[in-house]
C-alpha cells in the first residue's frame, strides 16, 4: 500500500469538523514512492528516532509530533536522514489530542478514569480532559499507578489532603498557568500533565491542587499507539511495531 493510501485510512478514523485547523496540524513531511508494508510509530520524530526505523526496517513513521521547530536544525536534518534511508513520515498533532482515541483519552483510560468533559479549546480541538474515578483514592496510589504506566518516575507536589476524586489531564505542554487554571476552576482534586515550570508548580501550591508531571513524550504515547493500532485493524496486511525513544525528560525536570 503506498503512503496516499495510508494516510487516506489514517484521516477515516477522524471527524473533521475543520479541514483547515486539521490539515495545518497533520500531514506528510517526507514521502517515498516505497511501498509501505511496514510502519513504525512513536511520539517524536528524531534522528534517534530515525535511526530506530532504518533498525526495524520500516518504510513509514507515523508521529504525534513532527520535528520541533524550536530546535533549530533538526527539522532539516530528520529530512536529509528520511530521505537516505528512504522512510516516509506522516505526524499527527492536535487532532490526536482532541479525538476520542487519542493522546488525552488513551491516558484517562489507561487509569482507569471516567471521561466527564473536555476542556481547553483551541480552534474547535480541544486538548485537555476533566475525568473522574467512581470511587476516591488516595494520592499516593495514583502517582505510583503513573510511573508504572509510563514505566519513569514522575514529580509530584502534594497541595491538598484529599482523597483523588475529578482529575484534571492535559497530555503534552500543561505547564502554562493558563492550561492548569481550567483544572482549578473545574474543581479537579489533581492536575496530571508532562511538563512544568516555576509558575505551574506556584499556581497549583497557590490554588491548592495536587500536581503530577511526567514527561511530555510518555504522557503522549498511548495516543499514537492507538492511533497505529486501529490502523492495523483496518489494514490486515501492514505491520506495525513500537520505536523506541528515550526517557531524557524524566532525567532532566
Amino acid at each position: 500500500m503506498d503512503v496516499s493510501h495510508i494516510v487516506e485510512r489514517i484521516n477515516d478514523l477522524f471527524d473533521i469538523a475543520n479541514k483547515e485547523v486539521f490539515f495545518s496540524e497533520s500531514g506528510v513531511t517526507y514521502h517515498t514512492d516505497r511501498e509501505v508494508k511496514k510502519m513504525g510509530y512513536c511520539v517524536n520524530l528524531t534522528l534517534e528516532t530515525i535511526e530506530e526505523a532504518r533498525i526495524h526496517g520500516v518504510d513509514m513513521m507515523v508521529t504525534h509530533h513532527p520535528a520541533w521547530e524550536e530546535i533549530y536544525g533538526l527539522k532539516e536534518a530528520c529530512l536529509e536522514k528520511l530521505a537516505e534511508y528512504g522512510i516516509s513520515h506522516y505526524y499527527n498533532h492536535l487532532p490526536l489530542d482532541d479525538c476520542n482515541f487519542g493522546t488525552n483519552d488513551s491516558l484517562v483510560k489507561k487509569l482507569n478514569l471516567r471521561n466527564v468533559k473536555k476542556t481547553h479549546e483551541w480552534e474547535g480541538l480541544y486538548f485537555g480532559r476533566i475525568a473522574e474515578y467512581d470511587e476516591e483514592i488516595e494520592f499516593n496510589e495514583l502517582v505510583k499507578s503513573i510511573e508504572n504506566l509510563l514505566e519513569e518516575p514522575v514529580k509530584s507536589w502534594r497541595f491538598n489532603n484529599k482523597r483523588v476524586k475529578r482529575v484534571g489531564v492535559l497530555c503534552g505542554n500543561g505547564g502554562p498557568t493558563a492550561c492548569i487554571r481550567e483544572a482549578v476552576e473545574n474543581k479537579c482534586d489533581v492536575y496530571i500533565t508532562g511538563e512544568c515550570n516555576l509558575y505551574t508548580i506556584e499556581y497549583a501550591q497557590l490554588k491548592g491542587i495536587n500536581l503530577v508531571v511526567g514527561s511530555h513524550t510518555f504522557t503522549e504515547i498511548f495516543g499514537i499507539e492507538s492511533l497505529a493500532l486501529k490502523l492495523k485493524k483496518n489494514i490486515k496486511e501492514l505491520e506495525v511495531v513500537r520505536l523506541n525513544e528515550k526517557h531524557y525528560e524524566a532525567n532532566i525536570k
